[in-house]
């Protein structure tokens, strides 16, 4: 293969590849909209999958964070969400070091690092703010309390729709985006 042929096969693949991970995102994020258990949703999932699949980087960091604030206009805005978004772009971050080809155990031990930073640091935000707990120790601990059930919704949602975003990008790379390489290369041959 020329270098000008490949040249455009990667321009081609990548393409290809960004528009299906763009698409991924998008559809992810708009599940928000669906009815859900409370805090079973696909926010940090979808910003470990983007900052491990979209280049460049900045866009990793962008994209999730409009998907969501599009459908956070829909669900309806708090005054947390500074916090959540920042809680995002850390998943990004993580994300970005998964590398092209994530592992398994590195992608879920990510997504779980992810939940717990998350948790703690929206329910302290929670204690710190809302005016719902004193602040001393019996409010701190009040205030993770009764966030262990969301908590629980949260990691499974998150370990949910990292195992369907990163598993659907897998099988997608292997058959859709695979094949596309074998065509492009037997069409290209010459």
């Amino acid at each position: 293969m020329s270098e000008s042929s490949l040249l455009k096969f990667y321009h081609y693949m990548f393409s290809r590849r960004l528009f299906t991970v763009l698409f991924m995102v998008l559809v992810a994020a708009a599940s928000r909209l669906l009815p859900h258990p409370p805090n079973f949703t696909p926010i940090l999932a979808v910003s470990l999958f983007a900052g491990a699949y979209i280049v460049p980087r900045k866009w990793a960091f962008l994209v999730p964070v409009v998907a969501m604030f599009l459908s956070d206009l829909v669900i309806g805005l708090h005054e947390l969400l500074p916090l959540v978004y920042l809680c995002m772009m850390l998943s990004v971050f993580l994300g970005s070091h998964l590398g092209q080809k994530p592992k398994l155990t590195s992608t879920f031990g990510l997504s779980v690092l992810s939940s717990v930073f998350f948790f703690f640091v929206t329910n302290l935000a929670v204690w710190l703010t809302s005016g719902m707990y004193s602040l001393d120790w019996i409010g701190f601990i009040s205030c993770f309390t009764l966030a262990l059930p969301f908590f629980q919704n949260s990691i499974v949602g998150d370990l949910f729709f990292t195992g369907v975003l990163f598993g659907s990008m897998y099988v997608i790379e292997k058959t859709w985006l695979g094949q596309s390489e074998a065509v492009y290369v037997r069409a290209n041959k010459g």
